[in-house]
């Protein structure tokens, strides 16, 4: 690489008469992050959505009835955002644990918009 191609890369220089030197300075994009929403539906009891909140989201208890509430009046709310293999990870296993307690609740994710 020549002197003039420095995309990427940092210059520093040895006032004292030695050698110019490049370090390359590593370019790391975050994770694209994802939202895992929670759905209403007509079946799914309002204390199941707070144990899935408080024991598969860890959220505190009055954080996770605030997002119950929400999820209850205005259709769905975000429980969490995390990288895309956390959050589809989370969204299969709330739904299996939904399914064998008998209930339809609903997760879906969704990217998050970076501001």
């Amino acid at each position: 690489m020549t002197m003039g191609q420095d995309k990427g890369l940092t210059h520093k220089d040895d006032s004292s008469g030695g050698v110019a030197v490049q370090e390359a300075v590593p370019k790391t994009a975050e994770p694209k992050r994802y939202a895992v929403l929670l759905h209403n539906d007509d079946y799914t009891t309002m204390e199941f959505v707070v144990e899935v909140l408080t024991n598969d989201f860890s959220k505190p208890s009055v954080e996770a009835l605030a997002l119950m509430l929400k999820v209850h009046e205005e259709g769905k709310a975000v429980a969490g955002i995390y990288s895309f293999e956390i959050a589809e990870s989370k969204v299969e296993k709330v739904t299996d644990k939904a399914r064998r307690s008998g209930y339809p609740l609903k997760l879906s994710l969704e990217p998050v918009e970076r501001s």
